[in-house]
């Protein structure tokens, strides 16, 4: 009997699709690409960092806003799939166009930087929805989890091809320039994200729905109010929202804003792209590993562990002053990175009703998209009020903490905790 079916293994895949997109476009490439074209045109390093924050966050929040509304009209047959082949096509189309704005135009990357986040997450929204058509209650970490070691390991692939076409164009051997070997990684990453989505597009399909009916974007709007008026019927899937909302506002924040932080404190982009490649490198095993003990400790106390390790992460980046405490600041994110994304993926699939996995996904989505806005916000705004970027991230420690706080109140998932 093979492990993994065909539909959890192509769901699995476009983990290790969209995470070149995760690597290159939000944390390495780009950010350094972006910071050069900004520093170039006479902004100063810690405006530029805030500029991309602020980027970020109105992205967020545009997609913040659908979230829901796209996600309970997707509950109906058929749409779940529609919705996420469009916002996988805005995603892998904007992000081959940022190879062809000029590198000058620093606010044109960021505008079409923010189509890239849109497509991105909007994609990701109707991805993590279909947990609960291809696989079982049972097998949600693990397979969650598996999903996110597959994308850690393929998003090496790229990101290796990419940084070895960026260096040796540095270091002459290639006939490139630096600006045109990062265009070139634009590209392989919106080749690698569309090839391999394929299988997903093939394979997967929506297996909990609820039957097309007359008027459905208004039926979807009253079927949204009643979600939020009975509230209380569905009290341990807001609680985890709740709690969700601080903890990954500080591990999105992290991620998205952790280049440009390194080259804040004088990291050379060869540094930091070799420091990444090596993150990804190590998180593949660390995420898996986290699905593996939630079977035996629970997925609630794993993200505890996650949540604590952050909570270190924040703290030692307050002193950090070196790129050696730059390498060691990667390999503490590595470490639980995957495994507190996969797992809080996972747990909150248990506990939704499964014919509206895409509007409690939609919440899911807008809870952790406006804990985005506010992380990036809060770094960029410390950062230039100060004048020191690792004032912000020191201040994410709080989020961590309330985070963890209101998790303790959330019931473990089983089925009786799980609406029906």
């Amino acid at each position: 009997m093979k492990r993994f079916t065909k539909q959890e293994t192509s769901w699995m895949f476009y983990d290790w699709a969209n995470s070149a997109y995760s690597i290159i476009i939000s944390t390495a490439v780009f950010p350094l690409f972006y910071k050069a074209a900004a520093t170039e045109a006479g902004i100063s390093a810690a405006n530029s960092t805030a500029y991309l924050g602020y980027t970020i966050a109105i992205a967020t929040f545009i997609l913040a806003m659908l979230g829901p509304i796209l996600g309970t009209i997707a509950d109906y047959r058929g749409y779940k799939k529609k919705f996420f082949t469009f916002f996988f096509l805005v995603g892998v189309l904007s992000t081959a166009l940022l190879a062809f704005i000029p590198s000058d135009q620093w606010l044109l990357l960021l505008i079409c930087y923010t189509f890239t986040v849109i497509g991105s997450a909007g994609s990701n929204v109707f991805y993590d929805a279909f947990l609960v058509d291809v696989t079982s209650e049972k097998k949600m970490d693990t397979v969650s989890a598996r999903g996110f070691g597959l994308g850690y390991i393929g998003s090496t692939i790229p990101f290796l091809l990419s940084i070895v076409i960026i260096i040796l164009a540095q270091q002459g051997v290639l006939p490139l320039s630096a600006t045109m070997a990062s265009k070139i990684a634009f590209l392989i990453t919106a080749a690698w994200w569309g090839l391999f989505t394929i299988s997903l597009l093939k394979n997967v399909q929506q297996k909990y729905f609820i039957e097309p009916e007359k008027n459905p974007v208004i039926n979807s709007f009253r079927r949204l109010g009643k979600t939020l008026r009975n509230i209380r019927q569905y009290r341990s899937v807001f609680l985890f929202l709740i709690a969700y909302f601080f903890y990954i506002d500080g591990v999105g924040t992290i991620i998205t804003m952790s280049t440009a932080y390194g080259t804040d404190l004088g990291s050379s982009s060869t540094n930091l792209l070799v420091i990444l490649f090596v993150t990804q490198v190590v998180a593949a095993p660390f995420a898996v590993l986290y699905g593996k003990l939630s079977d035996r400790f629970t997925g609630k106390k794993m993200l505890y562990v996650g949540i604590v390790v952050y909570i270190i992460v924040c703290i030692y980046a307050f002193f950090m002053k070196t790129t050696l405490d730059f390498w060691i600041l990667a390999m503490l994110v590595a470490t639980s990175q995957g495994g507190i994304q996969s797992l809080s993926r996972s747990y909150f699939a248990k506990i939704i009703p499964k014919e509206h996995s895409n509007e409690f996904f939609g919440f899911y989505n807008i809870f952790g998209k406006f804990a985005s806005i506010m992380g990036p916000l809060l770094v960029g705004a410390t950062a230039q009020i100060t004048g020191h970027s690792n004032m912000g991230v020191f201040s994410l420690v709080i989020l961590f903490v309330v985070g963890m706080v209101v998790l303790a109140r959330v019931p473990e998932p089983t089925e009786s905790t799980s609406p029906a």
